[in-house]
């Protein structure tokens, strides 16, 4: 990218970035006055996520499509968790897993599926059941163990909430844009991640993928949703800019491969760190691609 598209881009980002702040928060006289927008602030007010650019496929010179997990435990990855008690704070907080499950329950969002290749489609009806959590209490786990039928006052039943959520998985592409000759990415799909209820108390957890998203079908709701910023609260960030930009540390589980998209734990068993260092080596062939590009 060179130095004027650079500064267009920045510069759009900050003027957008500046209208996200809470309206009328200087102005009111009233609580209820707080986030109400003027008439004129209503006409002039078109902001919209940033468009993709058209790109042809005679273009993408080198192609890779990747997974990865995005652990909410790192505060990098902070934006995307919190809020997670929403009970005391404006209705304009939310976190990604409430912004996403309230479009998919208003229909703002209906692309949503049960896996990652985008291939059967599913309904809030459909999610529905995945978003609560069943358990039995230790009373009806000794009704288990004796052979008894279970008492129904001893099954919990309980909404899966923000709190829930401790990863993200994502899709996305890796293209080189031969046109541009610049390496770029393109985010196609996001996934909540919760642990199973049955493995909660074990050394090793299994992980539940509750829906994916189909993220440039999303952009707009991802838009107008807000993720705190720690350092300036007058200039909070869309989460639809913190995933595109990649402001998020995430970690590849998965790549596009002969042995039929093959995730790196499947051949690089019981043993973590050579999990990661798989992962770092999958990153680094991508990118010395666009270092070799340069090099005569």
């Amino acid at each position: 990218m060179n130095t004027r598209n650079f500064l267009i881009v920045v510069i759009s980002f900050f003027g957008s970035v500046a209208s996200y702040a809470q309206p009328n928060l200087l102005n009111a006289k009233i609580p209820e006055e707080i986030g109400l927008k003027s008439d004129a602030q209503l006409i002039s007010d078109n902001d919209r996520p940033l468009e993709y650019g058209y790109v042809d496929d005679r273009d993408v010179l080198m192609g890779k499509t990747v997974w990865e997990i995005i652990d909410l435990n790192e505060r990098i990855n902070f934006p995307l968790y919190f809020p997670i008690d929403t009970a005391n704070i404006g209705p304009d907080r939310r976190s990604l897993y409430d912004v996403l499950t309230k479009a998919i329950k208003n229909g703002e969002i209906t692309e949503v599926y049960s896996d990652s290749y985008f291939n059967t489609k599913k309904s809030y009806k459909d999610i529905k059941a995945s978003l609560t959590r069943i358990d039995t209490t230790d009373a009806g786990r000794e009704q288990i163990n004796a052979g008894q039928q279970i008492s129904p006052e001893y099954i919990v039943k309980q909404d899966l909430t923000a709190q829930d959520v401790t990863q993200y998985k994502i899709k996305g592409y890796w293209y080189f844009d031969k046109r541009q000759s610049e390496l770029k990415y393109r985010l196609l799909g996001i996934c909540p991640i919760t642990p199973d209820v049955y493995t909660m108390n074990s050394e090793e957890k299994d992980y539940i993928e509750l829906f994916w998203v189909f993220f440039p079908a999303s952009r707009d709701v991802l838009h107008e949703a807000k993720a705190f910023n720690d350092k300036n609260s007058a200039m909070p960030i869309s989460f639809d800019q913190i995933l595109n930009s990649r402001r998020f540390n995430a970690v590849i589980y998965q790549e596009e491969n002969v042995y039929g998209d093959r995730a790196i734990v499947s051949y690089m068993k019981d043993n973590a760190q050579n999990q990661l260092l798989e992962a770092e080596r999958v990153k680094e062939k991508i990118r010395d691609f666009e270092e070799d590009m340069w090099n005569y």
